[in-house]
């Protein structure tokens, strides 16, 4: 269920390992502040709704979907947030096996450019390899080609594609697989 539906490097269905002691300086209002990653659950459903329906727009999962991601077996889901708490973006992993998924990564819009989705990808793919996963699979759009470069930056190949995957607009997704031991940082 990887997604990737929007033209930033942080917006994929796709989608760390918690780093809460480490954290950044900046904030979706230029105030500086500090960001951390931590697990999201449930309790974030609120705000990870409100990223997911401004930066997906009509490819949106819904918020049903979205809750049943955060809950489910097998999942990882982290969570950026500044010095208050407040959730600035988010990613999922699904691990089982050797295989991993990367089921979505989203950053808000005012949070973008900084590289807190690279920080993101980092952290699912900590988390990954501490599961014993070998392989992590994603699917991006092909008409995204700034998460694209940075997938390709972390060692994902492309694999193939799938016509017409991202609706309703029928985009094709490009299909991306790293294997974990040639992962680049």
């Amino acid at each position: 269920m990887s997604d990737d539906r929007d033209s930033g490097a942080a917006e994929s269905h796709a989608g760390s390992q918690p780093e809460n002691a480490e954290s950044e300086t900046g904030h979706e209002r230029g105030e500086a502040s500090e960001l951390s990653l931590r697990d999201a659950g449930e309790n974030d459903l609120d705000a990870i709704w409100g990223i997911e329906s401004s930066v997906f727009g009509a490819e949106a999962w819904s918020r049903e979907m979205m809750r049943e991601e955060l809950t489910a077996p097998h999942r990882r889901y982290l969570a950026l947030v500044d010095g208050s708490g407040a959730v600035l973006g988010y990613a999922g992993l699904l691990a089982v096996g050797t295989e991993g998924d990367v089921q979505t990564i989203a950053v808000s819009p005012g949070a973008r450019g900084e590289g807190h989705g690279r920080r993101l990808m980092n952290a699912l793919l900590d988390e990954a390899e501490r599961s014993g996963v070998r392989e992590v699979f994603l699917e991006v759009r092909a008409d995204n080609p700034v998460a694209q470069t940075l997938y390709r930056s972390l060692g994902f190949e492309e694999l193939g594609v799938r016509p017409r995957y991202y609706q309703p607009d029928g985009v094709d997704a490009v299909i991306m697989r790293l294997e974990i031991r040639k992962r680049c940082s």
